[in-house]
């Protein structure tokens, strides 16, 4: 595959991805966090996943802008190729229900990035960052429509958790998927 990928502090290679060396998921910095609520919102427009009225658009601009959660992104050079967010347990988690589980929230692939591994390597970075907080349980929730990411999900080995598909609003079915991760135990 040529040189290895570029690893800037902090970040993470994209290791096997066709994106070019210069890929690397990082911790978003806060300056980035409205661009990559704006690319979240594009993002879900594109195949129709976020209505032009829909409500959640607010939240999902705004997501992880409090600080609740660590916002990753896959940056090539200077531009935002797209984004996932590590959510650890709090009594107000979407999915997870103890202190040793997460919730993988909003991946989003910038419409121009799409179908070339972004996705991809945002989960398995989404992933290792989980493991090495000592997450045993990752969940995430996703549209019935959204059977590409279904599809990125099962890939990873997350399997359908169907007793935690939930309602955030009437009319509207999210589903459950789960990974358990083989985490170091303290010694």
């Amino acid at each position: 595959m040529g040189h290895p990928p570029r690893l800037p502090s902090g970040g993470i290679p994209a290791r096997l991805c066709p994106l070019g060396n210069d890929v690397v998921v990082r911790d978003a910095q806060p300056g980035e966090l409205p661009e990559v609520g704006a690319l979240r919102v594009a993002a879900y427009r594109a195949h129709g996943f976020l209505p032009p009225a829909s409500v959640y658009a607010g939240a999902l601009r705004d997501l992880g802008a409090d600080g609740d959660g660590d916002v990753l992104v896959a940056v090539d050079e200077s531009q935002i190729l797209g984004t996932i967010m590590l959510e650890r347990w709090r009594p107000s988690s979407e999915l997870a229900c103890q202190p040793d589980e997460a919730d993988i929230r909003a991946l989003a692939v910038a419409p121009a990035a799409q179908g070339r591994g972004v996705g991809r390597i945002l989960l398995r970075a989404v992933i290792d960052r989980a493991a090495a907080r000592r997450v045993r349980h990752l969940f995430l929730s996703t549209q019935p429509a959204m059977a590409a990411a279904q599809h990125l999900y099962a890939a990873a080995g997350f399997t359908r958790i169907p007793d935690r598909d939930w309602s955030p609003v009437p009319g509207v079915t999210l589903l459950a998927y789960g990974l358990l991760l083989d985490t170091p135990q303290p010694k």
